[in-house]
């Protein structure tokens, strides 16, 4: 059903500020800036090699835009969306529809403000027993295309390592995102002196990384952090602090053969790590 992580969404007050840090965080320039007309919202796109990062902000009267400011009200600048990209929504409507959800398909659009260029997509949005509560639907990309990933510059980031959500149920994340999903579940295991049980969830060279604390103050589940691939951490640190962005020493990561580095500014309140798989 699942067949990538299609794209995060990040809200933002003041898209311009917010796509110009994003800009000196990730070292490279968005490649579709544009419009939800129906929606009332307005968009930056970042595009990367495994999935593509949305500056999502309010910006006329609409559903979208309400939901969004409701979003911005609640928590600010925050990671506010996952959307799980799909083949055939025919068929992800109809698997989801035997195993006992009624869900329909929705339509949407948006042009590019530089060349006028359309993109559009078909959406299942979820209800609360599937997306537990986190804003989280399913994509088809129908007509256009995002503007292909290709950098050579080894500080600039390359693809999504993995994305973070928190959570007080892990069995039941399980028989969504394996189960229904039927996205890879490749790892479950509980990590001792943190008290805590970590899921991996694997589809098109990106990991979902669930952490369950049984401990956690809020309920609800919470989309929490991001970690971004480098081919050279040392030169994206170089490049990140000569535009004067907040990052932490580098120093070996939990995952043997890695090296990381944490963004501490410039990431919309979104904890941000960098992360260097050695050769």
């Amino acid at each position: 059903m699942i067949s990538s992580v299609d794209h995060l969404i990040i809200a933002v007050k003041d898209l311009k500020q917010a796509t110009n840090d994003y800009e000196k965080v990730l070292g490279v320039s968005p490649c579709w800036k544009g419009k939800h007309t129906e929606l009332g919202t307005k968009n930056a796109l970042f595009n990367f090699e495994n999935t593509y990062l949305e500056l999502l902000s309010p910006s006329d009267a609409g559903p979208g835009s309400e939901l969004i400011n409701l979003l911005l009200e609640e928590k600010g600048d925050h990671l506010a969306g996952i959307v799980l990209g799909t083949q055939n929504i025919e068929q992800a409507q109809e698997d989801l529809n035997k195993n006992g959800y009624s869900v329909e398909i929705s339509s949407g659009e948006a042009i590019n403000e530089k060349d006028g260029k359309i993109r559009r997509w078909k959406n299942i949005f979820l209800p609360n027993t599937l997306s537990r509560e986190l804003f989280i639907f399913i994509i088809e990309h129908i007509e256009g295309n995002l503007p292909k990933h290709e950098s050579q510059d080894s500080s600039k980031v390359k693809k999504l390592d993995h994305v973070v959500i928190n959570t007080q149920d892990a069995d039941d994340f399980i028989s969504i995102y394996r189960d229904i999903y039927k996205i890879r579940l490749a790892l479950d295991k509980t990590i001792e002196h943190w008290k805590r049980r970590m899921l991996f969830f694997r589809t098109n060279a990106t990991t979902i990384e669930v952490i369950e604390e049984k401990d956690k103050k809020e309920s609800a589940d919470e989309l929490w952090g991001l970690a971004w691939e480098v081919d050279s951490i040392k030169d994206a640190h170089k490049r990140l602090v000569s535009n004067n962005v907040e990052v932490t020493p580098i120093k070996e990561g939990l995952k043997k053969g890695t090296l990381v580095a944490t963004i501490k500014s410039h990431t919309c309140n979104v904890p941000t790590l960098l992360i260097e798989h050695l050769k």
